[in-house]
């Protein structure tokens, strides 16, 4: 059976793909990253979406990105806006998907994974350069020149299957999917109170999703 490395953040997105790479019997290892993002909740939704789906070994990594900051979720001096903003909003965490497909592809060819799956999507999301296709692309170029593995003839594929999905659309996969998404979280403040706070740039596209599709009570927010 081929395996697969997840990067599963404990968000409805990555959710969604271990979902899918899940649906495709493969072989699946999550990997959470811990870089000091202001919702470390997700740390703990993560590790009950990796439970659910019964993952082969989930490693959790910690690297502190808030010695650089420059994102509202890693700089305490930033607050998270809760109004939609124009251009790339303070949310993006410079060089954070890069160096998490790096982290994921350290593991991939140590275990022999042949795929790295992850919940980007440049549809409904905040605007991230690092979520576009053309970063996907490139960053598939740069797998196939960096490793031993690529080198000598095998391939790791950058899997994104929610690239050019909407939100509706990744919530239907989702549940097809048997994704709980009570779950999972995507509030950047909820270490700030109970209860996801509803104007986050994140938790606005989410609420709008599951309002549309009537389907509210999903999404339980703690």
């Amino acid at each position: 059976m081929n395996k697969s490395i997840v990067l599963l953040s404990g968000g409805m997105d990555s959710a969604t793909a271990l979902s899918i790479a899940k649906s495709k019997r493969l072989s699946c290892y999550a990997l959470t990253i811990n870089y000091g993002q202001k919702h470390s909740t997700e740390i703990e939704k993560a590790k009950l979406i990796a439970n659910h789906f019964q993952v082969i070994e989930h490693k959790i990594i910690e690297i502190d990105l808030t010695v650089f900051g420059g994102s509202a979720l890693t700089d305490k001096s930033i607050d998270i806006p809760e109004n939609e903003s124009q251009g790339i909003p303070v949310t993006y965490v410079p060089a954070r998907n890069t160096i998490f497909f790096s982290l994921s592809l350290a593991w991939a060819e140590v275990i022999g994974a042949n795929s790295i799956y992850s919940g980007v999507n440049a549809i409904d999301y905040s605007g991230y350069p690092d979520c576009r296709p053309e970063y996907i692309e490139a960053m598939q170029g740069l797998v196939n020149l960096a490793t031993k593995a690529t080198v000598e003839g095998n391939s790791i594929a950058i899997e994104a299957p929610l690239l050019s999905m909407n939100k509706i659309d990744i919530i239907k996969n989702g549940i097809e999917n048997d994704v709980d998404f009570s779950k999972t979280v995507s509030c950047y403040q909820l270490t700030k109170q109970s209860k996801s706070c509803g104007v986050c740039d994140s938790c606005r596209i989410r609420l709008k999703a599951f309002e549309e599709l009537n389907l509210i009570d999903r999404i339980e927010y703690v």
